[in-house]
């Protein structure tokens, strides 16, 4: 695609004005994202809906990244993930299992869990929910998990480790709970993606060796902040909990550390020590598209 600019605008190709080829990856990203490079990432933590089959319209709006917390209320749909406080989300239905490998809901056209990863402000992350049901959710909803590259170039910008007011700074209290997607104003990056440091970890399409040890980046590389690092090792570390059926398990990361991290939260938390399969309260993630 072309475009014209001629004496302050656009118009259709004249002589004596410049003209020049659109980059093939600019796009016009829908209203539930950004774009960051040549991806349109996700402005919110994922939040996991089960939506009726049937209410195609509901659907189509997801898929679109148009839809609204009002829509998917109004729409009846049920927010998934952790069943225990805060969360007091619905438990994943059984044809959405923690391995991923869903079965169609009965008449679903085209075949369908149920089950939709949406990005909207103003609610709790649904966590609880292992590498393998994110890929999913993510898929099913016309999207996939945001890579490591993509999540380290969209948290570009904030503020790390930056302090938690506990109201507008990015959720890394040890002392706080999960807070509403968005709520943290001043906790966005110089893209305008939310909540990329503390909040929940999120889960990225990337696996790796499982890691051995942690460590931090200030400390051996000098890079201020002391984001934490637990990357690299052969994954066959011998220790107790790490023997027989763990040997040899890759490690899928999840990045920016989570309400409880304090200062080992930040742009550069990566965490691999834990496999894909793992399901728990502080863990969360982001789609891309």
């Amino acid at each position: 695609m072309k475009q014209t600019f001629c004496r302050g605008r656009y118009i259709a190709a004249l002589a004596l004005c410049a003209t020049w080829a659109v980059p093939a990856w600019a796009k016009k990203c829908p209203a539930d994202s950004v774009q960051v490079g040549p991806a349109c990432v996700d402005t919110y933590e994922a939040s996991v809906w089960q939506i009726t089959p049937s209410n195609t319209g509901l659907i189509r709006k997801v898929q679109k990244g148009i839809a609204t917390l009002d829509d998917l209320v109004g729409g009846g749909a049920v927010q998934l993930g952790c069943t225990f406080a805060p969360f007091s989300q619905t438990a994943y239905p059984a044809n959405f299992p923690n391995d991923g490998n869903w079965t169609p809901v009965l008449g679903s056209s085209p075949p369908s869990p149920g089950v939709y990863a949406v990005s909207i402000p103003g609610v709790l992350p649904s966590t609880c929910t292992t590498w393998f049901q994110a890929n999913e959710a993510c898929a099913v909803s016309g999207k996939r998990l945001v890579r490591n590259d993509e999540w380290q170039r969209a948290a570009a910008g904030t503020p790390d480790p930056g302090t938690d007011n506990g109201t507008t700074d990015c959720n890394i209290s040890a002392a706080g709970n999960p807070v509403n997607t968005g709520s943290r104003s001043n906790c966005q990056s110089s893209w305008g993606v939310f909540d990329m440091v503390g909040n929940v970890w999120e889960w990225v399409a990337d696996w790796a060796d499982k890691a051995i040890n942690c460590t931090d980046w200030t400390s051996q590389t000098g890079i201020a902040g002391g984001d934490l690092s637990c990357f690299g090792g052969p994954g066959t570390t011998g220790n107790a909990g790490e023997t027989g059926a763990f040997l040899s398990i890759p490690g899928a990361l999840f990045r920016g550390g989570f309400w409880f991290s304090g200062t080992n939260a930040g742009v550069f938390a990566v965490f691999a020590r834990d496999t894909p399969s793992l399901s728990l309260d502080g863990i969360g993630f982001r789609c891309a598209r």
